[in-house]
């Protein structure tokens, strides 16, 4: 079967990292894979999808965005030729953006079987009308990320099982996965007097990063041995480096930017408790990282963080944008070193439902049925 995977960038992030998983289990699946991206992208992602064993085709000989009419013309033309070179048997798109154009696009070029995966809650989308309209009309499949996000969207969830019943038009939740490479740690976590928060993610107010070097100052009141390792870059990076300096504890936190996938499980191994503080996660990539790696999550209480970390069995959840109660929940965890070891233990247990061996069979069993949709 020859498969278009559509997406509008290639760069460095959540959505991108998930369809590349998502490639990689269809290419094992025996599948021809052509991801076709529209608009900017890295030479590093082009190469990253290549080695796993796609075609990459990008339709922005630059790498830039065009909007208004002269984008979606632009679509049009892009999406034609690779439809007419390729004649995919299915057409996967992959965070609908912009808009639904591309899918409502791929279905005036009279494209039947088309599946979309949207990577977010529904909040971030002004017109949910339109989305029941291409659920109901437009493709066979519309598939979120958690069950929380299928219901943001649809009123309704289902986990899709290879038993799920199959219609002409569908929405069910396929979990994301862990990258198939990741590590899984099996050895029980050992605590000493010292330990150390850490956050991977990118440096913005989104991810709630703003909230971080505050709630760790405030953490080494009581604990003054404690530190931080800061993951990532971002647009806060400074300022919070300057927040750093205000709460005098530049001597206890470690940045060192961004890390490649493969150098994460290194960076995991030295953290005892993750902080999430997103305001908005659509799933939370990080959380399950750091649960095979044995750390503790704690996250806010938003978005698909909230099912993807099971409150008080394999971390704890704050309120959202609540310093106060992250603040709390760090030392709860810190002054409770069974507490920390138990659910460490059941998040190393947990995450397995995350695996990509999971994640490549129900995606593989989905396109096998969907094109058998007439």
């Amino acid at each position: 079967m020859t498969i278009l995977i559509c997406i509008p960038c290639l760069l460095t992030g959540g959505t991108e990292i998930q369809t590349q998983n998502l490639v990689q289990a269809l290419v094992r699946g025996g599948h021809r894979v052509v991801t076709v991206c529209y608009f900017e992208y890295s030479e590093e992602m082009k190469t990253r999808f290549r080695e796993i064993g796609s075609e990459v085709v990008c339709l922005s000989a630059t790498g830039t965005r065009i909007g208004g009419w002269r984008g979606i013309i632009f679509l049009y033309k892009g999406l034609r030729k690779a439809v007419r070179q390729y004649r995919p048997e299915v057409v996967h798109v992959q965070y609908m953006a912009p808009g639904a154009i591309p899918i409502l696009l791929l279905r005036l070029l009279g494209v039947h079987q088309i599946i979309a995966t949207v990577h977010t809650m529904a909040d971030i989308y002004p017109n949910l009308k339109q989305v029941h309209f291409v659920q109901q009309y437009c493709v066979r499949a519309f598939t979120c990320i958690t069950e929380c996000a299928e219901r943001s969207f649809f009123g309704s969830s289902q986990l899709y099982t290879e038993s799920t019943p199959i219609k002409r038009r569908n929405h069910f939740t396929i979990y994301n996965t862990l990258p198939a490479q990741f590590p899984l740690r099996s050895e029980r976590r050992h605590y000493g007097q010292r330990i150390t928060l850490g956050v991977v993610s990118r440096l913005e107010k989104i991810k709630g990063m703003d909230l971080v070097v505050p709630a760790f100052a405030r953490v080494r009141v009581k604990y003054p041995e404690v530190r931080l390792i800061v993951v990532g870059d971002g647009s806060l990076r400074e300022a919070m480096q300057e927040q750093a300096q205000e709460f005098g504890c530049t001597d206890r936190i470690e940045w060192v930017g961004q890390q490649s996938q493969s150098q994460l499980p290194i960076w995991y191994g030295r953290m005892d408790i993750v902080l999430m503080p997103s305001r908005s996660e659509g799933f939370g990539l990080t959380a399950i990282e750091a649960m095979a790696n044995g750390c503790v999550v704690v996250a806010s209480r938003t978005g698909g963080l909230q099912e993807v970390v099971r409150d008080r069995v394999v971390g704890l959840l704050h309120e959202s944008g609540s310093i106060d109660d992250m603040v709390e929940k760090i030392i709860l965890l810190i002054a409770n070193h069974s507490l920390l070891q138990q659910y460490s233990t059941a998040a190393m247990r947990y995450v397995k439902r995350y695996s990509f061996e999971q994640y490549s069979k129900l995606f593989n069993d989905l396109y096998k049925r969907v094109i058998l949709l007439k």
